[in-house]
């Protein structure tokens, strides 16, 4: 497994991506359903890309939240696309985005309640089994809880243990729900089933008033964030990392100074012994 911060590849900085020599992203990582039915221009590019950096994918359209049949034309596109492309790691959220096959362009969060993760956790293994591969799960931001019968830490738990899926751990998305709804970010995730992280993503947000905060991946990460994201990865073993950016995305070298933040904290904590002994305290 790849270590380290990657980038996330966007059309608007690819091929300097491509071009880069030095101070380069140990990965780059996109949403397969970007690029899925694309040819031409932007398919040789994704090829480069792919020839130069090791893939992650992290999709938007599974839903996997949603109460009709899972979408198994998708999966099969996916499933040759993943054939091509061969990602390391494969994520999608933790929410639904899709309902009555009418496509929301939202990711909406899934009730914390037991008949959401006996659902969900049943169409979890069904993608698993489908795409043969392993599935991580990431906690989303949300703005409101939706008929909750048990707390966000608890329902992510049991899907993971019912599954077998792995996590996608978004630090920003814990600090984000922290401060909007209140909670202790730390305590979260401390209850998390920290040794099935696989993955870990970083971004920046926007603060709209006083008492909320929207996740928008088109800010710089605050100092704040970089701290839970140091206490965080104490707790862990070494995962690839990714810098999510958007939108309002700056010059690469300015990405390039997160980057190099964020694998200096890499580097500290990491390369220390027995990191794995310290988790969970």
């Amino acid at each position: 497994m790849v270590s380290g911060v990657g980038l996330g590849f966007r059309r608007d900085i690819a091929k300097k991506i491509i071009s880069l020599e030095d101070n380069k992203p140990k990965f780059i990582e996109f949403a397969p359903e970007n690029w899925m039915q694309m040819g031409g221009y932007w398919r040789k590019k994704l090829r480069e890309a792919a020839e130069k950096y090791p893939v992650m994918c992290h999709g938007l359209s599974l839903s996997i939240g949603s109460p009709e049949e899972l979408d198994f034309e998708f999966l099969k596109e996916l499933k040759k696309f993943f054939d091509e492309f061969k990602p390391e790691v494969y994520s999608e959220h933790l929410s639904y985005s899709k309902c009555d096959n009418a496509h929301l362009y939202d990711l909406l969060p899934i009730p914390f309640r037991q008949d959401a993760i006996d659902h969900v956790s049943e169409r979890i293994r069904i993608v698993q089994d489908y795409l043969e591969r392993p599935l991580a799960i990431e906690n989303v931001s949300y703005y409101t809880p939706v008929a909750a019968e048990m707390d966000e830490a608890s329902f992510i738990t049991q899907i993971v243990e019912k599954s077998g899926c792995n996590l996608l751990l978004d630090v920003n998305n814990v600090y984000v729900n922290a401060f909007n709804h209140n909670y202790d970010a730390k305590n979260f995730i401390k209850s998390l089933p920290l040794d099935r992280v696989r993955y870990i993503h970083m971004a920046g947000h926007e603060q709209v008033s006083p008492d909320t905060i929207i996740d928008t991946h088109g800010q710089p990460i605050i100092d704040p964030v970089f701290d839970l994201f140091e206490w965080t990865i104490e707790r862990i073993n070494p995962v690839p990392i990714l810098l999510e950016r958007d939108f309002n995305i700056p010059q690469m070298d300015e990405l390039q100074a997160e980057i190099r933040k964020l694998q200096s904290i890499v580097d500290k904590v990491w390369k220390k012994e027995n990191v794995a002994e310290t988790r969970n305290s």
